[in-house]
């Protein structure tokens, strides 16, 4: 109980990263004043006592209806009407530019109207600042100089950033008119959100010293009980009271806030309209500062007290997959301050409270990790066969076309309706399916429980989390039925992490992610405190889960690790790019039986949002991502699948890259070209048990390098080739197929290879394959046997290299085999429907081959099958 009675409230506030990474803005309702979610109400229409401190202005939450999308009601504390700039149906940037400037206009007045409110607030904390300051240099200070500066830092430079906004921004909605710009003022502000980085840093020290000085000085308490705002320019009411603990919270409700608004502006902006590129940038980096926020911001809110009277706080929660009798099952754990609870959402009929079933608890206290020994003695993890992923991820992206043809027919919404419900069943199924990573939990009355992730990212994100609570002293403990009730009645209001995280819970809106080649340059890394070992990985997400593409090289026993290597990753629908950083371990005892790898030790981890309004330019970004006191910059540019399909014949008379392959081949006098042959014939003989070969990507300077002694034909070539990382010579052999002038199976029978796939006869399957491979060239037909073989041989080791045939088909078929740039221009709209319709076709037609019987070129050219169909 803080003194004068005055009880502290938990701040009624969710995770800002969250907000941004977990969602991508699906389902946030935000209203001025008070906001409230549907958990805030028991069920009777009576509203419960919690919410965010007094007076606070905006509290943003996702909510769970979904046919709910994003809106925005932003009126003066005066009253005025509420706004939404949500666009009636079929509204789009560009179609209907009048209505969608109208609708800026209305956001805008919305947004400057709690600017006003927001900057008087900032003036009121500032009010007693200097009288505090003239006193503490008096025999009788109120504060000394240092606590005024703690628990008033840089509020004076958010004050001066936004009154200069404001004032700039002001007569642009006042003298409004289609031709008004104002994209540079919000991009100005978004740069200059490092203030609000140190302010962030600092708020919890701020808040601390403030009650401290309370409690010890009546004269300062009396003034942050009661800090004068005065009222918009309209309001009837001059002043209002408020507490010095909720305007110092202010500025962290406000970044949220002024983020949403550059949203609905964005969706509210002709793309030609000279703001957007301005807007575009401008949320890119307000979204950034989001996801970097530390999370030690976020205070719970309260769940019921602990054994030792303490209150019991949600820490993380989120949707796991669990091994249980030998079947996977999707849970919903939460991670309180003292207990990990797994839990099922009952299904209860319409309109009733959802509630969750307690599968079972383990207090902290009791919770230990295995060895990689217990891990061994321990039942192994059987992955889910990778053909019935990929079938998954057939229908998932042929039930997207549907719906799309579905919504461009304007057809009926049940067929629809009935066309998403599919789509989720399959999205849920490779949820629970695709996940291979153990995540192994003991508790020391001997039971032991197993998760499968989908990567290293949130293992240890699960493990830190609870190594971090456990340094406290906890207690072991049993719950009585009635607290084990309590406690599970709890986790539907107290949790953060509200859908299955799959397409189908989204907004029609949303971004379907990036679809490409993202380059990426691993600069440096600072912070360690101590030498060590440093790589990193970089991994990015796909149909919802995350698969590592590239690792830079081991800085060994160093703090200030300077790698300087670039990759490209290709990108399917990815919305987020993780970088991990590692602590390389050289003691071979260390292996984790589960998966055949040595154990490294994760030193920092880091994600950002790929957004593709920002993210699409032709020059790089450099950036820096901040884990755990490490922080390590990088750069990246991004080049679409549109881009990238466009093949140019090399103008050079010389070299290999960029020429036909009949033209390598007859200058050679071969039938494969040296360049496949060797960089193959290397794979195999020291690169076959990597983990991902082929999969991870090579760094970019060597493949470069590599490159440029091929085309030279220099005599070096096979020296250099035994130096190289194995990454990067595979790298160089999926390059030389990317840039040949046309793909290896030919634009001409592209067409005739996406239908013979489609054929549901074995038979008719058969006579079309093969005959479509004797209607290629010879040397297109003879090196593209010759690949297959080796990459069937690479697919035997997949218990060491985790590369299966399927793997190694989604890798190489559509570097192989691609719709040509005019055909693409001619029947496909997008990027994402490019995916959508061929990729994972052209992953199958390689998927099929490399699952056929030995193909010999001879016997092929010698049968004589009955299908005559013209190509």
């Amino acid at each position: 109980m803080a003194a004068g009675g005055r009880r502290r409230r938990p701040l009624r506030y969710q995770s800002l990263a969250a907000l941004v990474e977990d969602s991508q803005w699906p389902f946030l309702f935000l209203v001025s004043d008070f906001s409230y979610g549907a958990d805030d109400y028991d069920g009777e229409g009576n509203e419960e006592q919690k919410g965010p401190p007094e007076g606070s202005e905006t509290m943003p939450y996702i909510d769970e209806s979904p046919t709910m999308s994003p809106q925005l009601s932003a009126r003066s504390q005066g009253g005025g009407d509420s706004i939404s700039p949500t666009p009636p149906e079929g509204l789009a940037p560009g179609v209907e530019a009048g209505k969608g400037l109208e609708m800026r206009k209305l956001v805008l007045s919305g947004f400057l109207a709690s600017e006003e409110i927001y900057i008087n607030q900032l003036e009121a904390l500032l009010l007693p600042m200097k009288p505090l300051k003239a006193t503490a240099t008096t025999s009788q200070p109120v504060l000394t100089i240092q606590q005024i500066e703690t628990i008033f830092y840089k509020i004076q430079d958010i004050y001066e950033i936004h009154k200069e906004f404001y004032d700039n921004l002001c007569p642009k909605v006042q003298q409004w008119d289609s031709q008004v710009t104002m994209g540079h003022l919000f991009q100005k502000l978004a740069s200059q959100l490092g203030v609000y980085k140190a302010f962030v840093d600092n708020y919890k020290v701020a808040l601390e010293t403030a009650e401290k000085c309370s409690q010890s000085n009546n004269q300062f308490q009396k003034i942050s009980e009661e800090l004068k705002v005065k009222g918009p320019k309209d309001s009837k009411d001059s002043h209002t009271s408020v507490t010095m603990e909720a305007l110092l919270y202010k500025p962290i409700d406000r970044v949220t806030r002024s983020t949403l608004v550059l949203h609905d502006l964005l969706k509210h902006t002709p793309v030609d309209h000279p703001d957007y590129p301005l807007l575009q940038d401008a949320l890119r980096i307000s979204q950034n500062f989001l996801s970097s926020i530390n999370e030690d911001i976020d205070p719970r809110r309260t769940a019921v007290t602990t054994p030792k009277g303490e209150t019991r706080q949600l820490v993380k929660d989120g949707f796991l997959v669990e091994v249980s009798e030998s079947s996977r099952k999707l849970r919903h754990v939460f991670l309180f301050t003292d207990v990990l609870l797994c839990a099922k959402l009952k299904k209860t009929s319409a309109g009733k409270h959802q509630q969750y079933d307690c599968k079972w608890y383990i207090p902290l206290a009791d919770l230990v990790f295995p060895s990689p020994e217990e891990s061994e003695a321990s039942p192994q993890v059987h992955p889910f066969p990778d053909h019935e992923l990929e079938d998954m991820k057939m229908k998932i992206s042929a039930l997207k076309s549907e719906i799309q043809k579905e919504k461009a027919n304007k057809g009926q919404s049940r067929a629809i309706e009935r066309l998403k419900k599919k789509m989720f069943e399959n999205e849920f199924l490779l949820l629970l399916n695709s996940p291979t990573i153990p995540f192994r939990i003991h508790s020391r009355n001997g039971k032991s429980y197993l998760f499968l992730l989908s990567s290293d990212y949130e293992r240890s994100e699960w493990r830190e989390a609870i190594q971090k609570l456990q340094k406290k002293d906890l207690q072991a403990f049993v719950l009585s039925s009635v607290e084990l009730q309590v406690l599970t009645g709890s986790c539907f209001k107290l949790r953060t992490v509200h859908n299955i995280p799959v397409t189908s819970n989204k907004d029609d809106d949303e971004s379907p992610g990036l679809y490409g080649f993202l380059h990426v340059i691993v600069h440096s890394a600072k912070g360690f405190k101590q030498s060590a070992n440093l790589y990193c990985t970089l991994e990015v997400d796909s149909f919802g889960y995350f698969v590592s593409k590239a690792k830079t090289r081991v800085f060994r026993d160093t703090t200030e690790p300077k790698w300087d290597e670039e990759f490209e990753i290709e990108l399917e629908g990815s919305q987020s790019l993780r970088i991990l950083c590692y602590d390389k371990c050289y003691d071979k005892t260390k292996v984790n039986k589960d998966n055949n790898e040595i154990v490294d030790k994760i030193m920092g981890k880091g994600q950002i949002q790929l957004d593709p309004q920002t993210v699409e330019t032709k020059n790089w970004h450099t950036d820096v991502i901040e884990m755990n006191g490490i922080k390590v910059e990088f750069s990246m540019k991004f080049t679409s699948r549109d881009m990238s399909l466009k093949r140019t014949p090399s103008k050079k008379q010389t070299g290999v890259f960029g020429v036909k392959i009949s033209v390598v081949t007859k200058r050679e006098r071969s039938k494969v070209p040296y360049i496949v042959r060797q960089c193959v014939e290397e794979v195999e003989k020291r690169g076959i048990e990597e983990v991902g070969i082929y999969r991870i990507s090579g760094v970019a300077t060597d493949i470069q390098a590599l490159k440029a002694v091929f085309d030279a034909n220099n005599k070096d070539i096979l020296l250099m080739l035994s130096d190289m990382d194995i990454n990067a010579i595979a790298g160089t052999l999926k390059l030389y197929f990317r840039e040949l002038p046309e793909p290896l199976l030919t634009d001409r029978l592209y067409p005739a290879f996406m239908e013979g796939i489609a054929l549901s006869d074995p038979a008719a399957k058969e006579n079309c394959m093969m005959h479509l491979l004797r209607s290629l060239p010879d040397p297109n037909l003879i090196t593209f046997l010759f690949l297959l073989d080796p990459l069937k041989r690479v697919a035997e080791k997949e218990p060491i290299n985790k590369m299966s045939l399927h793997n190694l088909a989604t890798v190489f078929g559509p570097t192989l085999l691609r719709p040509s740039e005019v055909e693409s221009k001619a029947h496909l709209t997008s990027a994402a429907d490019i995916w959508s319709h061929d990729v994972m076709a052209q992953v199958q037609v390689l998927l099929y081959y490399l699952q056929h019987p030995p193909i010999s070129f001879a016997e092929l050219k010698r049968n004589t099958l009955y299908f005559s169909t013209d190509v």
